[in-house]
């Protein structure tokens, strides 16, 4: 089976390809913004949306014109690949994927993309990767890059440059190893299996909030774009890379050990945007407990659940085993002992307690348990054709759910 892997490692750039990259970065901003005001000004008019090969026309036209020849300065292929990245936007739009594009600010994800791995050579043994218009730089080599490089995007976060190789590679048809666990999400407790075994969350933002404050507040005092505030800047986006950097390193620990120790995972179809949705309403309906429900929100984005599931995806898939995902209604008001279903069995959020046949246990384990249930009726009935599996799901093929039967 084909395998899509990326590797990312941190480049160690010399002050003149520093400054191509910010040159090339920005370059790939302006086309994209350029674009999406072209795009939205036909849409004005009524005029038809331009495909991506008209685009690629007017880039054309851009890199030889007298007002923007500075965009021949980079690379063709990083801008032609912004343009497919406005296109795919417009499709996750129409597709009610995603929002509305909106355009590209300084400093916020700045990347750019080689497509053609013929322009790309990587000289692993001397840490070294050769690109277009910038010839080698230098990285961080931490691992080995396993298959065939496909494309590399360059981008930056916190202050430093960063590469991700995609790769391509063929591996034997992996074996699932273990049994089927149902996995209940939640703030006290990250993740509870339904064996019982749970994952105490990290709260990186929440270690960090105080540091985050001061820094916001030191910067609020400097004057905007003076030396001081871009240092105070500096400092703030620090603080935000080490809790984005923590979260990550988490989430890929828990994951992988939940992932390599069971052939199917059943976990709960949670709407994190819907979820954590802010409360304040407007000011004819002004919301109910906005404060707590500020907090809640807080609380759940920084666990970063939709994060773990997409982990949690791929991991599995890596290693032939199945992620499950199952409506989250009443699975943790249903009792798994006699299935009585009714608000009052969770009178706490910690502890369930039957008012039908008096069974108590952990309200995160009842709600794995009853997870796990629905997880393998709903993975029958995939196997059976009865029912289509979630669009977010990761059904994966009728002779692989027959090999995970058996």
């Amino acid at each position: 089976m084909q395998r899509l892997q990326a590797y990312k490692y941190e480049l160690m750039p010399d002050g003149q390809q520093e400054r191509q990259m910010r040159r090339f970065a920005g370059s790939c901003r302006f086309v994209y913004n350029k674009a999406l005001a072209l795009q939205k000004e036909r849409y004005e008019q009524g005029e038809k949306k331009l495909g991506y090969a008209g685009l690629c026309k007017l880039l054309t036209e851009w890199r030889n014109s007298a007002e923007t020849a500075w965009l021949a300065d980079a690379p063709v292929h990083p801008l032609q690949q912004t343009l497919k990245d406005l296109e795919r936007a417009y499709t996750n739009f129409f597709a009610k994927r995603a929002d509305f594009p909106r355009f590209k600010k300084k400093g916020q994800s700045d990347s750019f993309r080689y497509p053609d791995p013929k322009q790309i050579k990587l000289d692993h043994g001397n840490n070294r990767l050769f690109l277009p218009k910038l010839g080698w730089l230098r990285y961080r080599n931490s691992r080995e890059v396993l298959g065939v490089v496909k494309n590399v995007t360059v981008s930056q976060s916190g202050g430093k440059w960063f590469v991700s190789i995609q790769t391509e590679r063929e591996v034997e048809q992996p074996i699932a190893q273990g049994g089927a666990v149902g996995i209940d999400m939640g703030i006290t407790r990250f993740v509870t299996l339904s064996d019982g075994a749970f994952y105490a969350p990290l709260h990186s933002f929440k270690r960090h909030e105080a540091a985050l404050r001061k820094a916001q507040q030191a910067m609020s005092r400097k004057t905007k774009f003076s030396t001081n505030w871009k240092k105070a800047k500096a400092r703030l986006q620090r603080i935000h890379s080490r809790i984005g950097n923590a979260r990550r390193d988490f989430l890929h620990k828990t994951s992988t050990a939940i992932s390599q120790n069971h052939a199917m995972v059943c976990i709960e179809d949670l709407q994190v945007r819907n979820m954590s949705r802010s409360a304040a309403g407007s000011t004819e309906t002004p919301g109910k407990n906005v404060r707590a429900k500020s907090g809640l929100n807080k609380s759940i984005l920084d666990q970063g659940w939709f994060e773990f599931r997409r982990q949690l995806d791929y991991k599995l898939a890596w290693r032939g085993a199945w992620l499950v995902a199952v409506a989250p209604q009443n699975t943790s008001r249903t009792c798994p002992c006699c299935g009585h279903v009714s608000a009052d069995n969770r009178k706490t959020q910690a502890q369930f307690l039957c008012v039908e046949c008096g069974f108590e246990e952990n309200a995160d384990v009842v709600g794995a348990i009853n997870v796990l249930r629905a997880g393998h009726a709903r993975f029958a009935c995939e196997v059976s054709g009865a029912v289509m599996p979630p669009a977010a799901g990761t059904h994966r093929s009728d002779s692989g759910a027959a090999q995970c039967l058996h």
